[in-house]
């Protein structure tokens, strides 16, 4: 979807058409979630700070979110893909992959569906949506980026490594800042630079990632569409308007978050071993601290006592705190284990 919640701000209120917007707190402390197009024109970007693109754009106007709208037009999306194919990976609410290879309308071409699907979306949420084909999930992404917004783009097997060989690596899915900075330091600036290095030479400055850039760069891909992907981990974290200096601020800071997070595990009867917590000081150094336990944690009054003991051991800081935040992984779905036996090992 193309800026996707700043879309349907503008859609759902008039006055904002035309008008460079970000979905966000407006707040010294507040983050872009998302930008209009009239917005990115002034250099205005998700998760920028908002005091940042102020700055760069003065008559940007500030909305608040509403997750919830926004998963309810995500959901009529998600049910017209569904329409044509059942292997439909979410990646977030307003992206995904679909493998149409076998399609429920038996089309011969992915192309077709594209644009029956982008039409769809059109007509039924007053969206613009941009999508990419091709014969792997990588290149299926850099083309959906390529003709944004409200745009389709094709790459055929014959023009896979023809079209990353041209790219400069920052365009690449996966391929960060800090990554590419790294990669700028190397000498590799484009998807033809990176090819010319061993798998050797990759793995050796970027660890497992490296094995992954050995195949992008020759247009390779060979990972499914998951439509069961398991969820890795669950958090929420928030930046407060005023440095937390206390130990009982953070506390209390924390307790909202808590309380997000076990909803979300209530919810979806999955609950997590590990938990961790991460501080951001205001300096912006950021630390991250682990730990799991033997068994699930399934009330939360003991998940609150592990994020609470997590904090203290870590306490004092060395300075005031502007962000906090806590997640729970190592995940398990309690309902896979309804009504059936279970094996005791002693």
């Amino acid at each position: 979807m193309d800026a996707f919640f700043a879309s349907v701000e503008q859609r759902d209120f008039p006055e904002l058409r035309g008008k460079p917007v970000a979905v966000g707190g407006s707040s010294e402390r507040g983050v872009v979630a998302a930008a209009s197009y009239e917005a990115r024109k002034y250099g205005v970007r998700s998760a920028m700070a908002s005091r940042t693109a102020k700055k760069k754009c003065p008559a940007l106007v500030f909305v608040k979110p509403r997750f919830e709208v926004y998963k309810q037009v995500s959901a009529q999306i998600r049910s017209i893909f569904a329409e044509y194919t059942p292997l439909i990976e979410p990646l977030s609410l307003d992206e995904a992959y679909l493998d149409v290879t076998e399609n429920l309308r038996g089309m011969k071409s992915a192309t077709m569906i594209a644009e029956e699907i982008r039409k769809k979306v059109k007509e039924k949420t007053r969206l613009t949506a941009s999508a990419g084909v091709s014969y792997n999930k990588f290149l299926a992404k850099l083309a959906s980026d390529h003709r944004k917004p409200d745009g389709l783009f094709i790459i055929k097997p014959e023009e896979g490594e023809a079209f990353v060989a041209s790219l400069p690596v920052e365009r690449f899915h996966g391929v960060g800042r800090v990554t590419a900075e790294k990669m700028h330091q190397l000498g590799i600036q484009t998807g033809w630079d990176l090819r010319q290095k061993t798998e050797l030479f990759l793995t050796g400055h970027f660890g497992k990632a490296g094995a992954h850039y050995f195949k992008i760069a020759r247009a390779q891909d060979d990972r499914p569409v998951e439509p069961d992907r398991v969820r890795k981990s669950v958090g929420s974290e928030n930046t407060f308007e005023k440095d937390l200096d206390t130990l009982a601020e953070m506390q209390a800071g924390l307790k909202p978050l808590i309380e997000d997070v076990w909803k979300w595990c209530e919810q979806t009867q999955v609950y997590g071993r590990t938990v961790t917590i991460k501080i951001k000081m205001n300096n912006f150094q950021t630390i991250t601290r682990s730990r799991s336990t033997a068994l699930t944690l399934k009330a939360k009054s003991f998940f609150e006592t592990q994020v609470f003991e997590l904090l203290e051991e870590n306490f004092p800081l060395p300075m005031p705190v502007r962000l906090v935040g806590v997640s729970i992984s190592n995940l398990e779905d309690d309902n896979l284990y309804e009504g059936k036996q279970l094996t005791l090992n002693f």
